[in-house]
């Protein structure tokens, strides 16, 4: 893989998707298919509390409501394509079911320092990933600051981490296959577990 890119540190980049595009803790994930390419993705996210604009990193942590698993699924060829339109993707993120988390949600005072937990990923049983949360380049206080200038955040904001280092195939090697069960795990918040099922192909018009 190559360098991300400088801009990665200078200002928060992030993208919007579709909140619809929603999967449950133990649900199946349908393949797209117009992808060949289907990755997982391990990361920490937080849900925000209370409607405000213009929050300091400093008083942020008071606008966090609590802290869960979030697996965003990817269609990486087509992800791929998207990005070199330099508009961020679409669908390569968002399809039915893409946008998994849970199971539970941990309010800030039982998760301690959230900057510190053991993340795992496991393919059918075998461990792929296994780090920890420190690696953000923006704390999730700096990112809720610098999306909320001059603009309103609305209490339930959803934003994840960013991908753990080797949270996923494209760094690990290990992208899925139909049937592959794949299990995330965070300290202090569980196992968000979930399946992919590649889908029978549409009948021609």
């Amino acid at each position: 893989m190559g360098q991300l890119p400088d801009v990665y540190r200078k200002v928060p980049i992030y993208y919007i998707t579709n909140r619809f595009a929603v999967g449950a803790p133990g649900s199946t994930v349908h393949w797209p298919r117009y992808s060949q390419v289907m990755d997982y993705e391990l990361e920490l996210a937080c849900i925000t509390k209370g409607k405000a604009s213009d929050i300091s990193a400093s008083r942020a942590r008071d606008h966090i409501f609590g802290f869960t698993i979030f697996n965003d699924f990817s269609a990486r060829d087509i992800q791929r394509v998207e990005m070199a339109g330099r508009l961020g993707p679409a669908k390569g993120k968002s399809f039915n079911g893409s946008n998994v988390f849970g199971p539970w949600i941990v309010t800030p005072d039982e998760i301690g320092d959230p900057y510190s937990l053991r993340m795992q990923a496991r393919i059918n049983g075998e461990t792929v990933c296994d780090n920890v949360s420190r690696g953000m380049l923006f704390s999730f206080e700096e990112i809720i600051a610098h999306m909320s200038q001059d603009e309103t955040i609305m209490h339930g904001e959803f934003i994840g981490s960013g991908t753990v280092g080797f949270g996923c195939g494209l760094e690990n090697g290990h992208l899925l296959k139909d049937g592959d069960r794949i299990e995330l795990e965070i300290e202090k918040i569980g196992i968000l577990a979930n399946s992919v099922k590649v889908q029978a192909a549409r009948d021609a018009a």
